[in-house]
């Protein structure tokens, strides 16, 4: 095959536009700054900008794999952050800690085992799905609405869960979920990473893939064929709900505090943004995780680069609609052929009418 023909095969790729755009912001901070590819290893792991962007994309990395498999069915989760800030507030309510003196030494211990705190945290955001997937599977609402009570209801719970406060954890082990190191790397990347193995050897090595595809694509065709459509529907959701579960430890552990009323806010809004500048389509049918997992790193480098030229933070949201709006036109079939057609069709400089 021809440079020319690699190219035109790449380009159709779902996920080359979005690696074309993350390449072009880390780009644009190495021009900005010099050292933003450093690498520093200092007390045993790695320290740099690519480092930070990283860690602080794994929770929305998280999330935006969970969003993917309800919205190839044709669905959408708008209350993942409420589920992110009710995981957190579950979590620090049960871990907690309270010092005590022991031999002389003071020391923070967790109100229950730190296994059932994060299990207790996980099947109560999973719960939360289960709770989406049988009102839109079961009661038959529309999904955005159906989430939307508990985006609405799910911020007055994790409110209630911290009673209106914000909740100090002071239990060193839990902090490693977020602010550990394992070999060199955060370790909450390899917490997202797990996410996204779990999910793929399910797409990959099982029918669940073809499943979703076919649901995604004509619910009614693929019951009339034997899929299971409801079961496999509240199965997503619940995936969805334990993701955002997982997010929601990410963040409480490196903050090392739960805040009923602020974390996970508009995280929502970023993971719809990250899964469909992924490829996956909002029609339901076509999805990539792996693109997915890129359009979380977009919007942290985006949000990194926006910071670091000192963009007023009022209008990061501006600018990042801006680049999403661009990155999707690019990955549209029918606006790059429209755009070839007028490059065809305009007068080259210098020529004559």
């Amino acid at each position: 095959m021809s440079l020319s023909g690699r190219l035109r095969r790449a380009g159709a790729s779902p996920q080359f536009w979005p690696a074309l755009v993350l390449l072009a912001l880390l780009a644009v901070n190495a021009v900005i700054n010099p050292h933003f590819f450093a690498l520093t290893w200092r007390d045993g792991h790695l320290y740099g900008a690519l480092i930070d962007i990283l860690n602080r994309a794994a929770p929305l990395m998280a999330v935006a794999l969970g969003m993917t498999v309800v919205i190839a069915t044709r669905g959408i989760d708008i209350s993942v952050g409420a589920v992110v800030a009710i995981a957190a507030a579950a979590a620090a309510l049960m871990i907690g800690g309270s010092l005590v003196v022991k031999d002389g030494v003071q020391t923070y211990v967790s109100r229950l085992p730190l296994g059932v705190a994060i299990a207790g945290a996980l099947a109560l955001a999973a719960a939360c799905g289960l709770w989406n997937g049988l009102l839109v599977a079961a009661v038959g609402m529309q999904p955005i609405v159906a989430t939307l009570i508990l985006m609405v209801a799910g911020r007055g719970v994790a409110q209630l869960l911290t009673n209106g406060q914000i909740i100090t954890i002071y239990y060193a082990p839990y902090f490693y979920l977020g602010n550990g190191f394992l070999l060199g790397l955060p370790f909450a990347v390899f917490v997202a990473a797990a996410v996204w193995l779990v999910l793929h050897l399910l797409m990959t090595r099982t029918a669940l893939g073809l499943f979703i595809q076919a649901i995604g694509i004509n619910p009614a065709a693929a019951r009339l064929a034997g899929v299971p459509e409801r079961l496999i529907t509240v199965c997503v959701y619940v995936f969805c709900g334990f993701a955002a579960g997982v997010a929601g430890l990410i963040v409480s552990s490196n903050v090392k505090s739960a805040d009923g009323n602020n974390a996970g806010l508009l995280l929502e809004l970023d993971a719809i943004l990250a899964v469909t500048l992924g490829g996956t389509l909002l029609t339901g049918g076509r999805f990539s995780l792996a693109g997915s997992v890129l359009g979380a790193l977009i919007i942290q480098t985006l949000t990194s680069t926006i910071y670091s030229i000192g963009v007023p933070p009022e209008i990061n949201l501006v600018v990042k609609a801006a680049v999403v709006f661009v990155v999707m036109l690019l990955q549209s079939a029918e606006f790059r052929a429209a755009l070839r057609q007028w490059v065809r069709r305009a007068p080259l400089p210098g020529a004559s009418a």
